[in-house]
């Protein structure tokens, strides 16, 4: 019946060009309808490369041309890993732009070895490129370049089975290594919390997760060759195991087995996404390597270190101390207009009392304060706080410097003093109850502390010295 069909809608070529046709079909599977074909691979290659860059899917979807639904389900679907090949490939294929090209030519009635001759290619490229990957829906020969491109792409895929989908022992090893039973020293299974169904996303936050061996895919990939060390068919690279987790078309491991790596991604997430993004308000003439000698010795007055006490309910309260004194200053952080009563708006303005803005000001009312030579520096780490460091350093003369990334110890008299603080605000409670008056009374009870480091005097007295040597004549300032 289907050769039929086709003779009737054939029925004005050729007997000889039909017999082409057929042997043309003949020679790849049956293709579904493409409807609106996928953009090229030229396309999909480019979008790849810019997520490795470290942008966001969405980003990289507007860049190449192609809608953001579109981009979001190329990475989803790929699990955040490139499906394709990053590499140009060789001239040996006709590309998409020569496909435009031999399209353009066509319309404008061009012959066969014309069009070759003005894209440099052998005739009968040009003439099996016409018949095999024309559209064909109405009956006759029309050469589209999506189309073209489409059907190429199709006919050159090459899909390989996966080595997890087809080895069942192997599949067993590698899913039990990841979600296998934590037991007792007696052998005892132990189940751990209950969790609730996965739904496709990353790990719950601040919320149980399932207990499992857990072992990573590389220590799977290599113990396998102490356990077997014969069997050469149990033999699998970490990033087959990845990539069989990670990419839905696989279909090789459950993809719920995410939840038991140690990240819990769902996703791949491109390394330099992990790089470039939380720290781009730290500049290179900000980083405490370029903080000025004097305030590593603690010998020179007015260095300070700064952070934030956070508490429940976006609250929070700052922290400064100078480095020499160990005296500190509490920064009241208030709630801002609208909060409570506006909906919380993504990348809207920040509300809690510690947004950039809010920062500077409070900051900058506290710190000056003090005499403009016990405030020359402060140390802070690399919360998105300080983005504003710029304009608060033109405001009030203190040059901000920040800590290296994951590093408290480089501001150590501020962490041991969050420390102390903790007896009066202890994690996972409402910071925003206390007001301005109220911190300033914690502050003057620590500074008014004995301190083994300072010779059992307190904060409060080496700070007075401090002030009178910058009050006798004759005496140097750090300006």
């Amino acid at each position: 019946m289907a050769t039929i069909d086709w003779d009737k809608k054939t029925s004005d070529a050729s007997e000889g060009v039909r017999r082409q046709w057929r042997a043309d079909r003949a020679l790849r599977p049956a293709m579904r309808s493409p409807g609106r074909p996928d953009p090229s691979r030229a396309v999909q290659r480019q979008f790849w490369q810019l997520i490795a860059t470290g942008i966001t899917s969405a980003e990289a979807a507007l860049r190449v041309g192609v809608s953001v639904p579109v981009g979001t389900r190329w990475f989803r679907h790929a699990g955040g890993m490139p499906p394709i090949s990053l590499d140009e490939p060789s001239g040996r294929y006709l590309s998409f732009a020569e496909r435009e090209e031999i399209a353009i030519l066509r319309a404008q009635e061009k012959g066969l070895r014309e069009i070759a001759r003005q894209i440099g290619r052998d005739p009968g490229t040009i003439s099996r490129e016409l018949r095999r990957n024309a559209a064909t829906r109405a009956g006759r020969q029309e050469y589209r370049v999506t189309v073209a491109q489409w059907k190429a792409q199709q006919a050159a895929k090459r899909p390989k089975v996966a080595k997890l989908a087809t080895n069942g022992a192997l599949r067993e090893y590698v899913a039990e290594r990841l979600e296998g039973k934590v037991r007792r020293p007696d052998g005892s299974a132990v189940e751990g919390p209950e969790t609730p169904p996965w739904t496709k996303l990353n790990k719950p936050h601040r919320a149980d997760r399932r207990w499992g061996l857990s072992w990573s895919p590389e220590q799977i990939s290599h113990r396998m060759t102490i356990d077997f060390p014969d069997d050469e068919s149990l033999r699998i690279s970490h990033e087959a195991i990845y990539q069989a987790l990670f990419i839905e078309a696989r279909g090789a491991l459950k993809r719920e087995l995410v939840t038991y790596l140690r990240t819990g991604r769902a996703l791949r997430k491109p390394r330099e996404r992990g790089r470039n993004k939380p720290y781009g308000h730290v500049t290179e003439d900000v980083v405490l390597s370029k903080r000025p000698a004097e305030a590593d010795d603690r010998a020179v007055p007015g260095h300070g270190e700064g952070d934030l006490i956070i508490g429940t309910d976006r609250s929070a309260v700052g922290t400064l101390v100078e480095r020499s004194s160990r005296s500190t200053i509490l920064v009241h952080l208030p709630r801002q207009d609208g909060w409570g009563e506006m909906p919380v708006v993504k990348n809207g303005p920040s509300l809690g009392g510690y947004g950039a803005v809010a920062m500077n000001n409070a900051l900058a009312a506290s710190i000056t304060t003090l005499p403009e030579q016990l405030r020359e520096t402060i140390t802070w780490d690399r919360g998105k706080e300080m983005s504003g460091h710029a304009a608060f350093a033109l405001a009030t003369g203190t040059r901000v410097y920040f800590a290296d990334p994951h590093s408290p110890w480089q501001r150590p008299t501020n962490e041991n003093t969050n420390g102390l603080l903790r007896q009066y605000f202890p994690k996972g409670t409402d910071l925003s109850r206390w007001s301005a008056e109220d911190l300033e009374a914690v502050a003057l009870a620590l500074n008014n502390r004995p301190r083994k480091v300072l010779g059992w005097k307190t904060p409060t007295e080496v700070f007075e010295e401090q002030l009178r040597s910058l009050e006798q004549p004759g005496v140097a300032t750090t300006d």
